[in-house]
């Protein structure tokens, strides 16, 4: 296939100050949950990116001091020289495939603890820690100033000796000193670094000419600045200061990078916002400057892509999350092969790496993450080792990615699933509010899976352990999914609640199946307990929730889906439930039913608080369909005249979690299969600490 003429555009070469990318596509510094702590699974993931045709590959937010530190986050460190290896050998894995490599210098601020570096934190004026730690900064004096300068220095020439070619001065996400200064909120200083705009700017423009003044003979010096806070008067905005500031600084920066603040506007799910959303706050900037302007705004389709750069809102094509979904989105678009795209569906599970200080992960992407660690590929897999065939029962996340990755490596595949259609959880999730986007992890694989002459799918198959043992399959795999509890078990009750029979209580398969919807709702106040505390209740609340019907969520967690602050959604959640007028009740666990009534108590004290309930939805936690799994393990005896060597169950009927989990578990399946088996206690490498001499 070649590339389809309309997106020439998109591969013309960018000239940034004295480096020239290669085409317009632009991976922007994004977090990855392994920074300084795993600079080989940094390096081999950023490298995989370039290889996949992205011009242009950034780090995280990399520290320049130890009055920087935001441990226990694991962002990159530039912190003397000997940290310039493990930068060095990112640099080179980008440049193996001719793609430039920049740098995001950062010091945090007032939003930096310096938990591990034991430093008093910096910031403009006096203020507590922006984060949770009992930590204040203290006010900078000119000497501090005149060192912030130094240090910062200093990191873009360790980052020249690196190999880089583009060096950041960072002024966005609430994250930087630089955008601290600017800030009014932030800055209450009367000196010349204080006051007026110009004043407050006055650090960013010194940082930026000594920045140019350093390296930029030969690094390109790029400028992160966030237009807009989504505040309104009370921050930066695109009509006001965030105009300015570029306005004042126009020339000056070899490239503008600019941005939303903070990281949850900046990065927010496709529950709340489209593809190309920050245009509205972006597009004003090249109006300003002759310098190319990198924006981001979750692009996956090229024709959006393309239309950037033709109506002259951006230059080049930034991305983070789509650049994780798909490191070969580029060379996809390039050799014509738009439908072989993992496109992005902006879930953010990649973003709760960082939160949890984890390697990151991905629901469309499996191998992000584990390109070092386990030598995966996200296009490249070997071939099968035997012609032994795989009967997958379960067309879900997991049954669909085993059998795509199956398929892929050449093996004989049949998948056959029970119900009339394919995707298992993610359709009956991506019919909710807000989650369309997700169906994009079954589009995907299913369009693999037509492409595939090796690969059979029978749909209205549900099979039962006599069936699987007719078949003659070697290897069989049991995708079955699982089904959510409705007896109140969850993190908060271990045992099943008691009395909850006097209610009628319903499950989101109840939901998801049609024997539960908008119209068969009983009358009256439906109350849905989540003691999940992800995403499902509150998407479930907002789903349900139709004028005049009274819906109250309750949940032992101290606000509404509580693990979603990992994802950068929770507040978002919160107020759009409390703005379509659902009642939320934290700090509470079931305590039993009346005839209209569910009787809740505080998880404090045990007092109980009683609600009008005609229903009850519980969300709680999940069983695995286990069944024919387990059926099949009791005749273990009959397999070898089956002609049966393997049977193994992942995804949620091994044990229910999320859907980047179920799609992981079966891609891991399919790599393994047939792989000789280590009998290291540890499966995959990881990097250790030098051990310094006492």
């Amino acid at each position: 296939m070649s590339r389809d003429p309309r997106y020439d555009i998109l591969f013309e070469p960018v000239k940034i100050g004295p480096v020239v990318a290669r085409n317009r596509f632009y991976q922007v510094p994004h977090c990855n949950g392994m920074g300084a702590r795993h600079p080989s699974g940094t390096a081999v993931m950023r490298g995989i990116k370039a290889e996949g045709g992205w011009a242009v590959i950034c780090t995280e937010e990399t520290e320049i001091h130890p009055t920087s530190d935001i441990s226990p986050y694991p962002e990159g460190w530039n912190w003397d020289d000997h940290d310039i290896p493990a930068l060095a050998r990112m640099t080179e894995a980008v440049h193996a495939h001719g793609s430039l490599a920049g740098i995001e210098l950062c010091h945090g601020g007032g939003h930096t603890p310096n938990l591990y570096s034991r430093e008093v934190p910096l910031a403009p004026s006096h203020a507590l820690n922006q984060m949770i730690y009992p930590v204040q900064a203290r006010a900078m004096d000119k000497t501090d100033i005149a060192d912030l300068r130094r240090w910062h220095r200093q990191a873009a020439l360790r980052a020249k000796q690196a190999g880089f070619d583009i060096v950041y001065v960072y002024a966005g996400h609430d994250l930087s000193i630089f955008q601290h200064f600017i800030s009014r909120r932030h800055n209450h200083r009367t000196d010349e670094y204080g006051g007026s705009l110009e004043n407050r700017v006055r650090l960013f423009r010194e940082a930026i000419e000594d920045t140019k003044d350093a390296v930029g003979d030969t690094c390109a010096v790029a400028v992160r600045l966030a237009v807009d806070e989504l505040m309104g008067p009370d921050g930066i905005t695109s009509d006001g200061e965030g105009h300015d500031i570029v306005a004042l600084l126009a020339e000056l920066p070899d490239l503008w990078d600019v941005c939303l603040s903070d990281w949850s506007n900046d990065s927010q799910t496709s529950r709340f916002s489209q593809e190309g959303f920050q245009e509205e706050y972006t597009s004003f900037v090249k109006s300003l400057t002759t310098k190319p302007v990198v924006g981001v705004g979750r692009f996956t389709s090229p024709d959006t892509m393309v239309s950037q750069i033709r109506r002259g809102v951006l230059d080049m094509i930034g991305a983070a999350r789509p650049s994780i979904a798909d490191p070969f989105l580029p060379k996809k678009i390039e050799e014509g092969r738009i439908d072989d795209i993992r496109e992005c569906i902006g879930c953010n599970i990649c973003v709760s790496g960082d939160s949890t200080t984890v390697p990151m992960r991905c629901t469309q992407n499996p191998t992000v993450g584990e390109e070092w660690r386990k030598d995966w590929h996200p296009e490249k897999i070997a071939v099968k080792r035997s012609d032994e065939k795989v009967l997958v029962v379960g067309g879900g996340p997991a049954g669909l990615e085993c059998a795509r990755a199956l398929g892929q490596r050449g093996y004989h595949v049949t998948l056959a699933e029970a119900g009339r259609s394919l995707g298992g959880r993610v359709s009956h999730e991506a019919s909710l509010a807000g989650l369309s986007a997700w169906a994009r992890v079954r589009d995907y694989r299913t369009g693999q899976l037509v492409k595939m002459p090796n690969v059979e799918v029978f749909l209205e198959s549900e099979l039962t352990a006599e069936h699987v043992l007719e078949f003659g399959f070697e290897h069989v795999v049991i995708a079955t999914g699982a089904r959510w509890r409705g007896d109140g078990v969850g993190r908060t009750h271990r045992t099943a609640v008691q009395g909850l029979d006097a209610l009628p209580v319903f499950t989101p398969d109840d939901w998801f199946s049609g024997r539960l919807d908008a119209t068969a709702l009983p009358q009256g106040p439906l109350v849905i307990f989540d003691d999940d505390q992800f995403y499902l209740a509150g998407v479930l609340a907002e789903t349900v929730k139709q004028p005049g019907r009274r819906v109250i969520l309750a949940t032992p967690g101290a606000d509404v889906s509580a693990y979603t602050h990992h994802t950068l959604e929770q507040s978002r959640i919160q107020r759009r439930l409390l703005d379509i007028g659902v009642e939320i009740h934290p700090h509470r666990a079931l305590a039993g039913a009346g005839q209209n009534e569910l009787h809740l108590a505080c998880t404090y004290t045990a007092a109980r608080h009683d609600v009008e309930c005609a229903a009850l939805l519980c969300v709680t936690s999940r069983l695995p369909n286990e069944a024919l799994y387990r059926s099949l393990m009791e005749r273990r005896l009959d397999w070898r005249a089956a002609g049966i060597s393997t049977v193994t169950s992942i995804g949620d009927a091994q044990a229910p979690s999320t859907i980047a989990a179920a799609v992981y578990s079966g891609h891991r399946y399919a790599r393994e299969l047939d792989e000789p088996k280590s009998n290291d206690a540890v499966s995959f490498k990881r990097e250790l600490p030098r051990i310094e001499a006492l």
